[in-house]
């Protein structure tokens, strides 16, 4: 166990360290997640951290995301997220990133059929990143990812500022943001627009604004 991890371990309220505990794989965090229903933020934004995760029952992607890096980091992993950068009338997405044999996988949670789990097969972050270019476009077909950023470590903060914190993290939201982007698109590239049997994956979704489970 590397020094984050024990001082992890040491301020974490004990019902969150025999949740965290159970999952002890990525694939195990990715399940647990799947089980909460989307957070919609009706109420108004949030950027719930981890034990508000718990407590609520809900989470948006960068919650899921932040959820699963503390637990990759209470089993002695680098806590890693990826964010996705789109044309301004769509959304970002975040990940989280975990490492297995030399290759990279991805956590994701998500309300659709796309942009979600990773399996640990990627020789690269960048490579790991593109495999989400051709899920990621609008009801007109338009591809929409532009860009990912650059994998944010975020163990540079002590835990407490973002694992047990009982404050909503837009702090480490920006701080992510601003990290720096890589292009996916080169300059004049023309795009072909996702095929109609493409865009009826958008009407899958997985939760209700009742919290629902609908698929």
């Amino acid at each position: 166990m590397n020094v984050y991890a024990r001082r992890l371990h040491s301020i974490l309220p004990r019902s969150a360290q025999k949740i965290f505990s159970k999952l002890s794989s990525p694939q195990k965090i990715q399940d647990f997640l799947d089980t909460f229903p989307i957070n919609f933020e009706e109420a108004g934004e949030t950027n719930y951290p981890p034990l508000l995760v718990l407590s609520e029952k809900k989470a948006h992607c960068f919650e899921g995301a932040i959820f699963a890096a503390a637990v990759l980091a209470y089993h002695g992993k680098r806590p890693l997220i990826m964010d996705f950068e789109t044309l301004p009338q769509d959304e970002d997405h975040t990940i989280a990133l975990f490492k297995e044999k030399g290759h990279w996988g991805s956590i994701s949670k998500t309300n659709h059929a796309v942009l979600r789990y990773r399996d640990p097969v990627y020789e690269s972050p960048r490579e790991l990143a593109m495999s989400f270019f051709n899920e990621y476009y609008l009801w007109d077909g338009t591809k929409s990812m532009r860009s990912y950023s650059k994998p944010f470590d975020i163990s540079r903060y002590a835990p407490e500022k973002w694992i047990t914190s009982e404050k909503n993290l837009d702090w480490l939201m920006k701080a992510i943001t601003k990290s720096g982007y890589y292009s996916v698109v080169p300059p004049k590239t023309k795009l072909r627009k996702a095929s109609n049997i493409e865009l009826k994956t958008l009407k899958l979704i997985e939760w209700s604004k009742q919290g629902k489970r609908i698929n």
